[in-house]
């Protein structure tokens, strides 16, 4: 959604769940990180530990403050596609299934949901859940929540989720029932993240146009409302005493996210105590915040991947043979050691392990294992550019400073795009200006190649292959490939996790062969707790799941 991106999604990133073995089961029972190892880029071990969750809290607190590298560019659930976004709006919304801290799934405003037929879901909600306003939500507040996704005048950026919605329709007080034009196994995952929030039907209409803006804010059932927004500044959540969750009312009063698109300025700030914690943690600045004496990084559980996004295939990068060309020129291993520190671990995949829950591990083993790679070799991926015609031609990597890394990888392409004949131009741009790459298609004429750490909002890998079919809204290079559009739609309609799952590798092994993405590698999810806080858990799950109320005194 960095996304950095998000969904059919934005940011240099953006999706849902079972059981499995895949998830570093034994990882995520370690709750201690490490420092760098000196050879651990060499020797392809990672150099850290995931951590299943930080200290529990003392007690309450007043306040904390939190930053954020970039301005959200919507709080409305229907835009909300990033991780400025989505990382405060998982605090003020509930959605209809909640994504855990371990990637699994439990009810969240729907406290049971049923599948009767292969195309119909019933949803039946909570009674007495209250929205911030003091009113009470009803099975009509959900009908115009989802129906936003399905209707063109809203343009949600969710709309893949409900492509294959036929009709959303109040059947009780509390119960929603969702019929489908085929049996859709990806549509019920989605609903634990931004497609599945519930917001009130008459704040819906009587805000309009300012629906989750600054000046309207939102109106829903999380543990913390909607308080202010200073443009340029920050926002200010306070706690929501009557949340239905009682095992999640804040443990704080007041959050303040504080805007800061300076990395460096993020580092200080964190260092010196003056911001208590935050997500996105630079890879370069972890031993230093160790070091500080005023907190401690954790690392936990992951979705995202880091992929150099094709978003032009009419130019240099038109044949699939330039771009396993250009990844092979970029030192990869090398990469991880300059960008991350070691940090990160070098992948073939643009999926990570952890979200092919549901599936035997011979399956996933199968789906990783059996990928093409694509080994530092720049004498034989020159060799490809010249076959393919491209020598000369020019490729525009856009890139800004967001992280240190972000300008590492971009100068890092730049040079194997030179090693092998190609003529890289760098271009910066501003991080809230980069997050419009991700959203809207004007933003990204004239750009070839840019980073995302792609984040997916549910436990199943077919939501990354869903956005790359022909036609949708995150494929930002209009790739197209009839044997892979075939694949992700005969697996959309399996429900049995595993058979899925083989069509899943199917798919991944054609993205592997035709690099629409270039894949990098995969981080563990980085979390900066100042020494006042904790009880937060190090999950990408922070995205949707209200995390901050988990968040007290240390």
């Amino acid at each position: 959604m960095l996304n950095l991106a998000p969904p059919s999604r934005r940011s240099t990133s953006r999706r849902i769940l079972a059981t499995s073995a895949l998830v570093v089961t034994a990882a995520l029972a370690l709750s201690a990180c490490t420092a760098p190892k000196a050879d651990s880029a060499d020797n392809g071990k990672p150099n850290f530990e995931l951590s299943a969750t930080t200290p529990a809290p003392s007690g309450e607190i007043d306040s904390f403050t939190w930053s954020t590298y970039a301005e959200p560019y919507s709080l409305d659930y229907a835009y909300a596609f990033d991780y400025a976004d989505n990382q405060i709006l998982s605090n003020i919304c509930d959605s209809l299934t909640r994504w855990n801290p371990d990637l699994s799934t439990s009810p969240g405003l729907a406290e049971s949901v049923e599948n009767p037929t292969p195309t119909t879901w019933v949803y039946n909600l909570r009674p007495d859940v209250k929205f911030h306003d003091g009113t009470t939500m009803t099975a009509d507040d959900a009908v115009a929540s989802m129906r936003r996704h399905l209707d063109p005048a809203v343009g949600s950026f969710w709309a893949t989720s409900y492509q294959n919605v036929a009709s959303i329709d109040k059947t009780g007080d509390l119960q929603v029932t969702v019929t489908t034009t085929i049996p859709d196994s990806q549509f019920n995952q989605s609903l634990s993240g931004a497609p599945g929030v519930i917001e009130s039907a008459a704040t819906l209409a009587k805000d309009g146009a300012d629906y989750g803006n600054s000046t309207g804010g939102v109106n829903c059932t999380g543990p913390f409302s909607f308080a202010g927004w200073k443009s340029g500044e920050g926002i200010t959540l306070e706690r929501f005493d009557d949340y239905w969750d009682k095992d999640l009312i804040a443990k704080s009063k007041k959050v303040e996210f504080v805007f800061m698109n300076d990395p460096n300025a993020r580092i200080n700030a964190w260092k010196a105590g003056e911001i208590d914690g935050g997500w996105m943690v630079p890879s370069n600045a972890v031993e230093q915040l160790n070091s500080s004496g005023n907190g401690k990084v954790y690392f936990g559980t992951n979705s995202a991947v880091y992929s150099m996004i094709v978003s032009n295939l009419t130019g240099a990068l038109k044949d699939a043979k330039v771009r396993q060309a250009l990844t092979m020129a970029i030192d990869r291993q090398g990469l991880v050691k300059a960008a991350e520190q070691g940090y990160a671990t070098v992948t073939n995949a643009i999926t990570t392990k952890s979200v092919w829950q549901g599936a035997d591990q011979a399956t996933v083993d199968s789906a990783f294992d059996d990928l093409k790679s694509y080994p530092y070799d720049v004498a034989a991926a020159k060799k490809l550019v010249d076959e393919a015609g491209a020598t000369g031609q020019e490729v525009v990597i856009a890139t800004s400073p967001i992280t240190a890394n972000f300008d590492v990888i971009a100068q890092a392409t730049a040079a194997a795009a030179t090693s092998i004949g190609l003529k890289p131009k760098i271009e910066t741009i501003s991080p809230n200006k980069y997050t419009t790459l991700f959203s809207d298609p004007t933003a990204r004429e004239g750009i070839d190649l840019f980073l995302t750490n792609w984040y997916l909002s549910s436990s199943d890998p077919l939501e990354m292959f869903g956005i790359l079919r022909t036609g949708e809204f995150s494929n930002y290079g209009n790739w197209s490939d009839p044997e892979f559009d075939q694949v992700v739609n005969e697996a959309v309609g399996i429900m049995d996790p595993n058979e899925r799952a083989k069509k899943s590798a199917k798919a991944q092994a054609i993205v592997n062969e035709q690099v629409p993405w270039l894949p990098l590698y995969e981080q563990p999810t980085m979390l900066w707790l100042g020494k006042n806080i904790s009880g937060v858990a190090p999950s990408i799950n922070f995205m949707y799941y209200p995390w901050a109320a988990t968040i007290g005194a240390s």
